[in-house]
């Protein structure tokens, strides 16, 4: 079965292009031109991504995106003309998968959702699964292993619980404040450079080519993403 999009926008514009895009591409496309209308389209339709406007009629965008994260798994995608840094931070502390500013062109957005998508499957998996693996890497979560083209990797306690909540977290971004929450606790004594020091050791252990990670992937001004 072709995978659902649900579109939440009220721009018609932007609505039939989305439509046809989609549509060419083999996806099916539902509709929402309003917060409410959203929300019925989610109880009913149980759409596989959702693309979502910030700018709304009837309510804002951000607390529609926490009020969907409350029952809804679904990858949101925001889409919106708000292109400021602390506004992609607030949508994806509020429960959004990613976020991408218009204009944007149809190729970026297609890979978008296919990352999407692929982070669905894999958020379907058991919280628990013991192992994680991705082209050379091996991560053993039981025995907080790490191989990489089958040889062992040694990671410092605080390079394991990032690499972790990644993993955990595969194709979606993290913000700086997600992530130190994550390995720190108490993000008052932690500080986004923190973050680069141990992305840049990550690197270093992980990637092929650390200068140009192919998987350990900045999202600049907002935090990282594990790229499936």
């Amino acid at each position: 079965m072709p995978n659902l999009i649900l579109v939440v926008d009220d721009e018609p514009q932007m609505v039939r292009y989305l439509r046809a895009s989609l549509g060419t591409h083999g996806y099916d496309v539902a509709e929402a031109c309003t917060a409410r209308e959203a929300e019925e389209a989610v109880g009913l339709r149980r759409p596989d991504v959702i693309l979502l406007d910030l700018g709304l009629p009837d309510r804002d965008g951000l607390a529609l995106t926490r009020t969907l994260r409350e029952t809804c798994s679904s990858p949101i995608i925001v889409i919106s003309a708000r292109g400021q840094e602390e506004d992609k931070i607030q949508a994806l502390d509020a429960g959004a998968d990613d976020y991408l500013t218009k204009p944007f062109g149809t190729g970026e957005l297609l890979a978008r959702i296919r990352v999407a998508l692929r982070h669905r499957v894999h958020g379907q998996a058991p919280v628990e699964e013991p192992i994680f693996e991705l082209e050379q890497w091996r991560l053993d979560r039981v025995r907080r292993e790490l191989t990489v083209s089958g040889q062992r990797v040694h990671l410092t306690p605080n390079e394991y619980k990032l690499l972790a909540t990644l993993v955990a977290h595969a194709g979606k971004v993290l913000t700086h404040t997600q992530l130190l929450k994550e390995i720190w606790g108490d993000v008052a004594g932690a500080q986004p450079h923190y973050l680069r020091v141990y992305m840049a050791q990550l690197r270093q252990k992980l990637e092929l080519e650390p200068a140009r990670p192919k998987h350990l992937i900045t999202e600049p001004g907002v935090g990282y993403r594990l790229r499936l």
